[in-house]
């Protein structure tokens, strides 16, 4: 399987995040970077490095104003006297239509949705050459490669249009299926991982162009909370091409292949010609963040049963943070998926 990853993936290195009310260290290291490789690596993957389209692509689905904040934000937060290295917000609207604030301190509030996506200084060359890997693997797709694995990060599943949040600022699953899209494709993205792809369904929800599906950790109890609620189905011309199967926390392999089932025939029923899985690995029983408890051996059944689609898939890393069995689990999806 072709493979794609630019070492300017590796200068986001996030410090801090703050969970239940702690400051913790960030989940989100550069290491994953090399464990992520190694499993890639493991599996038979051969690396390249992407190509750089530009920003329009990018700009397809992220509004100029957002663009221009997450390029310039890191700059203007530092002219700030006793600012801390990171922006991290400390203030947000209360609803998205109120008035669009002058100051960074503001501008932070209205473009980070939570303390999980803290911004330093090569935070914005990281996130680009992340979304240029999976841009990269569409243009792959197009040109007739069958799957094709995006060694993205920082992840994308959580950024909104205009909105950074859970360690995510550019969503390169959804630029990647818009890229699709644009090629004339009809195109699905699968997300499993472990919390629910707000950013990817609220930037397709009105549209029934893409398919969003999501298999996630019941959001009730769980991160991002407030989506991922089986009741979104999409709106307007999105109605019904939005599907979302939250699982009780501790779901394991049986009973999550039983729902990949479902998923898997609503893409099917969409008439996808061509896949995008926004590939989460954080759904694993001794992932950090623990809410399913998939093993390493379901990851390789979950990689078979989507390539029994048959369709051409653009495999994006997502989640799937620091632990010793990480890249197995990667390696075993893959193969998993190039085996069947």
């Amino acid at each position: 399987m072709k493979a794609l990853f630019d070492d300017r993936q590796w200068v986001h290195d996030p410090k801090h995040f703050m969970a239940n009310g702690t400051v913790l260290p960030s989940p989100e290291q550069p290491r994953r970077i090399e464990v992520l490789k190694a499993g890639a690596t493991a599996a038979g993957c051969s690396f390249e490095t992407p190509e750089d389209a530009g920003i329009a692509p990018i700009a397809a689905v992220h509004t100029p104003e957002y663009l221009v904040f997450l390029q310039n934000i890191y700059t203007r937060w530092r002219r700030i006297e006793g600012a801390g290295e990171e922006v991290i917000p400390n203030i947000h609207p209360d609803s998205r239509s109120c008035g669009y604030p002058k100051s960074a301190v503001g501008q932070a509030g209205w473009h980070q949705a939570d303390t999980a996506c803290p911004i330093s200084s090569g935070t914005w060359e990281a996130a680009y050459w992340s979304a240029q890997t999976a841009i990269a693997g569409a243009d792959r797709l197009v040109a007739g490669e069958r799957a094709v694995y995006a060694l993205s990060r920082p992840p994308g599943h959580h950024a909104y249009a205009d909105l950074a949040g859970g360690f995510c600022f550019l969503n390169n699953s959804a630029i990647a299926a818009e890229r699709l899209a644009a090629a004339g494709r009809r195109p699905a993205i699968l997300d499993v991982d472990v919390h629910h792809g707000n950013g990817t369904q609220g930037i397709f929800e009105s549209r029934g162009d893409v398919l969003t599906v999501s298999i996630h950790a019941d959001p009730e109890r769980f991160y991002p909370f407030f989506w991922g609620y089986a009741q979104e189905r999409g709106t307007g011309a999105g109605r019904g091409a939005n599907l979302n199967l939250p699982l009780a926390r501790g779901t394991g392999d049986d009973a999550y292949l039983e729902t990949l089932d479902r998923a898997l025939d609503r893409i099917r029923a969409f008439g996808a010609d061509v896949l995008v899985v926004a590939l989460g690995l954080d759904a694993y029983e001794n992932d950090p963040l623990k809410g399913l408890a998939i093993t390493t051996p379901g990851f390789a059944r979950i990689g078979a049963a989507i390539a029994g689609l048959g369709l051409p898939a653009l495999m994006v890393q997502e989640g799937g943070y620091l632990s010793e069995e990480l890249g197995h689990n990667l390696t075993h999806f893959l193969t998993g998926y190039e085996g069947a």
